[in-house]
């Protein structure tokens, strides 16, 4: 669970620190509610350190970035984060080497994006709102008012062009002012006079080649690729001419070698991919439209989860542009709802106040159509509320789909709060679709989680069946199950040893907490036990640390020694393996204390529960030594 974050500076650092450092990072850019990190290298446990710090939700490794959750104060971090690093000291080769070409293409769409997603929301809702105001105040759209708030909710789109220059250009390493001036070229109203004249049969050419009459206000991938082509242009100058007339030929050289060139070439190609993709999608949705609206209400979620979403923009934003409606947009925002749904689902049933509390805060930003708190905070977190979303989220579409839902107006993010958008007197059927389709949406995850439940009820029944076990075994194990209540998990200790507090450990990482809530063991045998029922979830590559997850879900991490990883393995034997299962008291890994010592190297143990901010409190007991079966601590859910 995040905590409220106001170092945002610490945060930055810390973050930067777990990843490797300056020196590891390719580049850096946000979106929404994250943090997102093209890294030279991954490095070991980097994922569970920034997991566990205050203000962080939850880590994604996706599309070749390390995305760092964080939510609302994404922005804040960003900025502290920024400048921490350099993100011009990476040398080409290295840049380029973002894996795939699909994961630097999903790479490009977030970072071109997601800088200004809050400005089209913006002028999204103003334009619902004042088809709204237009339903109850007949004469307001004569109104100089309407004309006015009118223009400046679609100036946004009409100039997009300037807007992904300026995040294209520090993407891809370009002089802003150059990209923005040949983007500004592009939505110029003269060019737009002439693509008009073009349109009505007169013929315009340029050095002799005819010029076609596609205009590129609102359009996505012109401007992205000229930029993307610009940066080549503007390197091969830059390279080779001298600096004295560099600074005036360059810029001038790039102007009307670009613009002509996008006129002539890349913009029409650009433009009737972006409107075939659209196409495409529309024949599904108009041919088989609940199919389109189970695929999108069920699977929307899922791609937020993994960053992907940003892929679809062009094609929306094309469909707006030649048909001046949408219906991914329609099905996109039940699709968001049903997990607004599944969370209120949670704080209904939910017993426990720290859910509720979580429960609510990821709810209100659902609202503003920001999923990522409700998915990572509760959703994913019990997984039934997640699957009952994504249900109600396919059933909600393909109902909507018999109403042929559309939106009207962009939507930067898609929500409860633009449902206005759907507004249209020449489709009156629309709107009451959407309206239809999000209510299904809300109303049925709730159902299903009080039917069913979420989770929560599991894991008490987990820890009771555990409870009854252990209290069938003698001497410590059974006086540790009589204390324990079903919504508490006892972790027993992986070793025999001295006990010691985890601020003594000496390792900063370790002993700021910043990796989690725990105890450190200096051990005297060499043998680590498993302390409760459950599975594997990581074995780092040097043998040297094991993740731990109980069939509750307390997640363990077990680090055997303080710069352990520099052995390269060679004192440790696994005897589980990734992924596996393991009862309590079974012997996970057997290490050579010799070996470790010899290299100067401590064998203090930290016990870190990394998943501390899902629960209410960890308790430490009072131990100075432990026996591998001893009560360590309890977990309280």
């Amino acid at each position: 669970m995040a905590e409220k974050v106001r170092d945002y500076p610490k945060l930055a650092r810390d973050i930067l620190e777990a990843v490797g450092g300056e020196e590891n990072i390719i580049k850096v850019s946000r979106c929404a509610t994250r943090l997102r990190l093209v890294l030279k290298r991954s490095k070991p446990q980097a994922k569970e350190v920034v997991s566990s710090l205050p203000g962080v939700i939850t880590v994604v490794e996706n599309n070749g970035q390390f995305q760092v959750v964080i939510g609302q104060h994404v922005g804040e971090v960003y900025e502290a984060f920024a400048n921490l690093v350099n993100e011009d000291t990476s040398d080409d080769d290295q840049s380029e080497n973002k894996g795939t070409v699909v994961n630097r293409v999903i790479a490009t769409m977030s970072a071109v994006f997601a800088p200004f997603i809050y400005i089209l929301a913006a002028a999204g809702i103003l334009q619902g709102s004042l088809i709204l105001i237009n339903l109850f105040f007949a004469g307001f759209e004569e109104t100089g008012t309407y004309e006015v708030l009118s223009f400046i909710s679609w100036a946004p789109f009409t100039f997009l062009p300037i807007f992904i220059a300026m995040t294209a250009a520090k993407h891809f390493k370009v002089n802003a002012y150059i990209a923005v001036a040949c983007s500004a070229a592009l939505v110029s109203p003269t060019w737009t006079d002439m693509a008009d004249q073009i349109a009505s049969g007169e013929a315009i050419s340029f050095l002799g080649i005819a010029l076609s009459e596609t205009v590129y206000t609102s359009s996505v991938l012109p401007p992205l690729f000229l930029v993307w082509l610009l940066s080549y242009l503007e390197k091969f100058l830059n390279k080779n001419m001298n600096e004295v007339v560099r600074p005036l030929f360059v810029p001038l050289i790039c102007m009307i070698v670009m613009v002509p060139l996008t006129i002539l070439l890349i913009g029409p190609l650009s433009t009737l991919g972006a409107n075939g993709i659209a196409n495409g999608y529309n024949f599904l949705a108009e041919n088989a439209p609940a199919l389109a609206g189970a695929i999108i209400g069920s699977l929307w979620q899922v791609l937020v989860i993994f960053g992907v979403h940003w892929g679809v923009t062009p094609m929306v934003l094309a469909n707006f542009d030649q048909y001046g409606r949408d219906s991914f947009q329609a099905y996109q925002t039940i699709a968001v709802i049903a997990q607004v749904g599944a969370v209120l689902g949670v704080v209904l049933k939910a017993k426990s106040q720290e859910t509720k509390k979580v429960g609510v805060s990821a709810g209100v930003t659902g609202i503003f159509g920001i999923t990522e708190p409700a998915i990572y905070g509760v959703n994913l977190r019990f997984k039934k509320p997640f699957i009952f979303g994504c249900i109600s989220g396919a059933v909600g579409a393909i109902t909507a789909s018999f109403f042929n839902p559309y939106y009207f107006a962009y939507a930067g993010l898609p929500g409860p709060l633009t449902i206005v958008n759907g507004i249209d007197s020449a489709y009156p059927m629309s709107l009451w679709g959407i309206v239809i389709g999000s209510l299904i949406a809300i109303v049925l995850p709730v159902v299903l989680i009080q039917i069913f439940g979420f989770g929560e009820d599991t894991a008490k029944q987990a820890g009771s069946e555990a409870l009854v076990e252990e209290q069938g075994q003698a001497g410590d194990t059974a006086a540790a199950a009589s204390d324990a209540k079903v919504n508490e998990e006892i972790v027993d200790a992986p070793f025999s040893g001295n006990v010691i507090q985890l601020s003594e450990v000496p390792d900063e990482v370790f002993s700021s907490g910043a990796m989690g809530k725990g105890v450190a063991i200096h051990p005297t045998d060499n043998k680590l036990y498993a302390p409760f029922d459950g599975t594997v979830v990581m074995i780092a590559p040097t043998k040297h640390a094991i993740g731990l997850r109980s069939e509750s879900g307390v997640e363990l991490l077990v680090h055997i020694g303080i710069d352990t990883v520099k052995l390269d393995g060679s004192p440790f034997t696994l005897h589980a393996e990734d992924g596996a299962a393991f009862k309590k008291g079974e012997i996970l890994v057997e290490f050579d204390e010799e070996a470790i010592q010899s290299h100067g190297l401590e064998t203090i143990t930290p016990v870190i529960v990394t998943n501390a901010g899902a629960y209410e409190e960890i308790i430490i007991e009072d131990l100075k030594q432990s026996t591998f079966n001893q009560k360590l601590m309890t977990v309280v859910k």
